[in-house]
């Protein structure tokens, strides 16, 4: 091996460092020298006895971010919003750096306890966040309560929840979209609950790209807004669907006027007929919106909201890059799309490091 002292390169090229792996570091290292950490991602010099990064590499990455589903509320009730659905690029992210990931979780749906009381609105779904990327939860769907005849607003979130009725024709209203503010738009707002020729039905709840449906004075259950499809997988997949309206018919015989869930894991909206009167669940990793419950006359106990479908992450990088998560986050790899590795975040809260 050479030793050169007081060199001076006269040249318009490079000058190559040697390249290797965490592994491949010298076994006896010495301060001053440097080399290309491959692990890392990065530069690294042998300094005061340790090894330190100097410089950092970066690469883009592609993401989606959708968070958890709005639980429906409980008897004529409104559906769960959606989770608010972010997607884009993020340029420069630097390779070595530990970033944030959560993937919130779907809102609890409404109950209806044994004394014809509704428990309150459906539980706003929980924030998925990748860096300061944050995807709101879907807003819970509004509840009413037929021992007082009162009835509750859809809340606010990502995507807002349906609003639910009260007797005898008092129309809740749907909570807001894209709560708290953010650019572009993460959701669109809950429907109004309505009453029309003695039948009540719960707003829908909001989707990704549509408003939950209640237009005041038309017959007919209220579906949950339509969520918005992305393609960061390879595939074409619908995410963040509002939950649909729960019903109630003086006759009670109808099984088809529940609110339909949007597209993009919307549950459906319960009716008011024993077996079908309870909200259905949002689709997990969907971040899709729980139904409303319908109401059984004289009855609440069987119709309580749907449960909101948990939220993800997904993550696209180039193939010569890998990400690494840390403990708790439960994740899968797909290759499918060629010069891509792509990450598919399914629950947890931790961190994600791109080398």
């Amino acid at each position: 091996m050479a030793t050169l002292k007081n060199t001076t390169i006269n040249d318009t090229g490079y000058f190559q460092v040697p390249v290797g792996t965490t592994a491949q570091r010298p076994a006896s290292p010495a301060n001053g020298m440097i080399r290309y950490n491959t692990t890392l991602g990065g530069y690294e010099a042998y300094y005061a006895g340790a090894w330190v990064i100097v410089a950092y590499g970066s690469i883009e990455v592609d993401y989606l971010v959708v968070g958890g589903g709005g639980g429906g509320g409980a008897v004529t009730a409104g559906g769960g919003a959606g989770g608010g659905f972010l997607t884009g690029t993020m340029s420069g992210a630097v390779l070595g750096t530990a970033y944030t990931l959560i993937v919130g979780t779907g809102g609890a749906g409404a109950t209806a306890d044994t004394g014809n009381n509704a428990n309150g609105k459906g539980v706003n779904g929980e924030s998925s966040t990748f860096n300061n990327i944050v995807a709101a939860g879907g807003g819970g769907g509004g509840s009413y309560l037929p021992s007082s005849g009162s009835y509750s607003t859809g809340a606010n979130g990502g995507s807002g929840g349906g609003g639910g009725i009260g007797e005898p024709s008092v129309a809740g209203a749907g909570g807001s979209g894209n709560t708290p503010s953010t650019t572009p738009n993460q959701g669109n707002g809950g429907g109004s609950a309505r009453y029309v020729s003695n039948s009540w039905y719960g707003g829908g709840g909001g989707g990704a790209s549509a408003a939950g449906a209640g237009t005041t004075g038309v017959a007919g259950p209220n579906a949950g807004g339509a969520g918005t499809a992305s393609s960061i997988t390879g595939s074409s997949v619908t995410y963040a669907g509002g939950g649909g309206g729960g019903q109630h018919q003086s006759n009670s015989t109808n099984t088809s006027a529940r609110g339909a869930g949007g597209a993009g894991g919307g549950g459906q909206g319960g009716s008011g007929v024993s077996g079908t009167s309870v909200g259905e669940n949002g689709t997990n990793n969907l971040g899709g919106g729980g139904g409303g419950g319908g109401y059984i006359g004289g009855s609440s106990t069987t119709s309580n909201g749907g449960r909101g479908g948990d939220g993800v992450v997904i993550l696209k990088i180039p193939n010569t890059n890998t990400a690494t998560f840390s403990a708790g986050i439960t994740s899968s790899l797909s290759t499918s799309v060629a010069g891509y590795k792509i990450y598919t975040v399914t629950a947890g809260t931790g961190t994600v490091t791109f080398s």
